[in-house]
């Protein structure tokens, strides 16, 4: 099945809507804005059944796009688990823990060269988090070992409610700095080595948790 924005917005949409009425009795993170920029990544990435999809607490249109069944991934969310969706079957593994992910994901691609299994590891992560210093760590040690991983760097300047450059005190990122990237297309930039990408996004519609109209706890 062929995933297109208009279907990724209904998705949410939906989710919304459930959450609104008190269907969701757990925190829900959604996406929107985001659309053009995962579809295109996945597009051009080739992104397929061998490959691992890891990511945080922000993951529906992750997972859709790996081709987790929507089905199965509304079943989940109602559950409660949308901060945590992990679908082994698909190989789609996500935390809620703030660089929960990155260690596994990592281990996940060590595994991946040390048996010479097909597969490569894409690993989205958030702003803040790429400011972390397992962040930093995972991606030096991918770099030097040339590990068949990707880290993507979403940003959307938001840390929960804090404003991920004044937290810092830096009003550049780490890897927002043009001199750490080798070519900048379309606003993305892609990182020398050819581990990281970075870009930027914008909420149009849902805060950065929940779905407006209802207090989560």
């Amino acid at each position: 099945m062929t995933v297109t924005k208009e279907y990724l917005i209904e998705f949410e949409n939906d989710i919304a809507k459930e959450f609104n009425n008190a269907q969701i009795k757990a925190p829900v993170h959604l996406s929107d804005g985001n659309e053009d920029n995962l579809i295109k990544f996945f597009s051009d990435w080739e992104i397929g059944e061998s490959d691992w999809v890891l990511g945080s607490w922000r993951s529906h249109y992750h997972c859709l796009l790996k081709g987790v069944p929507p089905q199965l991934l509304k079943a989940a969310i109602l559950q409660g688990r949308s901060i945590s969706l992990c679908f082994e079957k698909y190989k789609v593994l996500c935390s809620g823990i703030v660089g929960g992910c990155i260690p596994i994901a990592l281990g996940i691609a060590v595994d991946i060269k040390r048996e010479n299994i097909p597969g490569r590891v894409f690993c989205f992560i958030g702003d803040m988090t790429s400011e972390t210093g397992v962040a930093h760590e995972a991606i030096k040690y991918a770099v030097n070992y040339d590990l068949p991983i990707h880290f993507i760097i979403e940003d959307n300047g938001k840390s929960v409610c804090t404003d991920t450059r004044e937290t810092w005190g830096n009003p550049v990122l780490f890897y927002e700095s043009a001199s750490r990237f080798s070519s900048i297309n379309s606003g993305n930039r892609v990182c020398a080595e050819g581990k990281v990408t970075y870009y930027k996004y914008t909420f149009a519609k849902y805060p950065h948790a929940g779905a407006g109209q209802r207090v989560q706890f």
